[in-house]
């Protein structure tokens, strides 16, 4: 594999970290909760009730091994921000991808029907 190889396969792997973090229904549902803006740790595990808190410090360290959570320390309290970029890159590698046939489609039938009928053409 040549080093240009080597960086894309790379590039293409980093992503893998916030696949494993959005698998998660529980992870998902703490990312909504930040949506809103930062929480600390205390006030997320207030929101599941069923967890401990261990349990939700663990799926935070995952969201912020992929990057999808920023933590900042302010004395004693941990405030959990939410990063949407990795998400974003997602979005632009994998949807923005499939999406430009739809619009293009969706352009060429906006313009048919726009234009006056073939009749009218000639």
């Amino acid at each position: 594999m040549c080093k240009m190889e080597s960086m894309v396969a790379r590039r293409r792997d980093d992503l893998d970290p916030v696949w494993k973090a959005l698998a998660s229904p529980l992870r998902r549902a703490i990312l909504d909760q930040l949506r809103d803006g930062p929480q600390t740790t205390s006030a997320l595990a207030e929101r599941f009730p069923r967890l401990t808190r261990f349990a939700v410090m663990q799926h935070l360290r995952v969201l912020e091994d992929a990057e999808l959570v920023i933590p900042r320390r302010v004395g004693r309290q941990r405030y959990n921000y939410l990063n949407p970029t990795p998400i974003q890159r997602i979005a632009d590698r994998w949807v923005s991808r499939y999406m430009r046939p739809w619009t293009e489609a969706l352009v060429s039938l906006r313009d048919e029907l726009e234009s006056p009928p073939r009749e009218e053409r000639a």
